[in-house]
């Protein structure tokens, strides 16, 4: 794997850095109103860039961010889904955010599954959460999918720092067992 850009692959997925190329679909993904209510709700063109800089900045700054999801059959951007931990954040998260036009396609744990190899074999992390609103049911499942269970009621940092989410998680050793018996 080239550290400098790294990239994962799944049977159907390629996971890669963001570019700015893929601001467009981004922008889109963060327009969608049912797409992002559990993840800060809607965002005007402007503050999807900032997200999607702070995501490229994350790369630099850490070595590590969520990656863009490129569907292999079509080439398009479907989403983001990685490692991700910024300041004040309650632990080191592999998150998923999928577009609506894919649910229910099992992008997310195909993704996320590959993100979580990626985060204990790689970037060497003991565990991995996943903050998660308590009212996202398809997240609870993703996570669930992956071998995560609930661990507690968290926070997360401001400006979200007022709404609850669900903190899941597993260890490495929980992630490899469960592999194994795989």
């Amino acid at each position: 794997m080239d550290t400098a850009s790294p990239r994962i692959e799944t049977p159907r997925l390629l996971l890669r850095v963001p570019r700015q190329e893929d601001f467009e679909a981004w922008a889109a993904f963060t327009a969608d109103e049912e797409a992002t209510r559990h993840i800060g709700g809607l965002q005007p063109r402007p503050v999807a860039w900032r997200g999607l800089a702070a995501m490229v900045g994350s790369w630099q700054l850490k070595g590590y961010a969520m990656f863009s999801v490129i569907e292999k059959a079509s080439g398009e951007w479907v989403g983001r889904v990685g490692p991700w931990q910024p300041e004040g954040w309650p632990g080191p998260e592999v998150g998923w955010s999928i577009v609506r036009s894919r649910w229910g396609l099992g992008y997310a744990p195909e993704a996320a599954a590959a993100c979580m190899d990626w985060a204990f074999d790689v970037l060497g992390w003991d565990e991995v959460i996943h903050t998660i609103a308590p009212e996202n049911t398809k997240s609870k499942a993703v996570a669930a999918k992956l071998g995560s269970g609930y661990l507690h009621m968290g926070r997360l940092p401001e400006p979200m720092h007022e709404l609850p989410v669900e903190i899941w998680g597993q260890s490495r050793a929980q992630w490899r067992a469960r592999k194994e018996q795989s």
